[in-house]
């Protein structure tokens, strides 16, 4: 099966997941990471917003924000093909749909952070294995954002079951996640040998 293959393959599989499942298996993943250690000392964390039966992520958003965390989220300059990190004061109030009908923060609630203060990083996907790699959406906005990131951020990739395979057709400049949480296991990534 190509790439592009899998991508699709898979998209379809978490479209066909009906509303209750995804909304179970979200409270199963939130769980374990909200006991993470690595969540519990993070003074500041990046979350995607969930989109397409993407692991929920709302609750984790305002449990963060309750926690005294600064949540940040993505907004998306699509001409430089980027995301600009951006802290979040009042979720949802802060939010409305941005490009591809994402919600990201509204022109006039754009705060942004440096990349380097992000401590924890949840990132979405269409598949990963568990090596780490990760099959995104094929426009690299997450690969080239993490790039820049501080090598003592940590990368959590949140997924459900259904989007763990073999493998992901890694490529060279994708960037490899530190955790895999699903609802069933919390898998830390090794490092890889140089």
């Amino acid at each position: 099966m190509s790439k592009s293959a899998l991508r699709k393959a898979v998209l379809q599989e978490r479209m066909a997941l009906s509303s209750a499942e995804v909304t179970e298996n979200s409270k199963l993943i939130i769980n374990k990471v909200m006991a993470m250690k690595e969540y519990c000392q993070a003074k500041t964390v990046m979350m995607y917003l969930d989109f397409r039966n993407e692991v929920r992520t709302g609750t984790l958003v305002s449990r963060s924000m309750d926690d005294g965390k600064r949540v940040v989220v993505p907004a998306t300059e699509k001409k430089d093909s980027v995301l600009i990190p951006s802290l979040i004061v009042d979720y949802p109030g802060d939010l409305q749909p941005g490009n591809w009908g994402i919600l990201e923060p509204k022109p006039h609630c754009l705060r942004p952070v440096e990349p380097g203060d992000i401590d924890l990083v949840f990132v979405p996907g269409v598949a990963f294995d568990l090596r780490g790699n990760r099959l995104g959406y094929g426009g690299g906005y997450y690969d080239r954002f993490l790039a820049k990131l501080s090598s003592r951020s940590v990368f959590i990739a949140l997924a459900f079951e259904m989007q763990v395979r073999r493998y992901v057709y890694p490529a060279v400049h994708d960037i490899a996640m530190h955790y895999l949480v699903t609802e069933k296991r919390l898998i830390k990534i090794l490092p890889r040998e140089k």
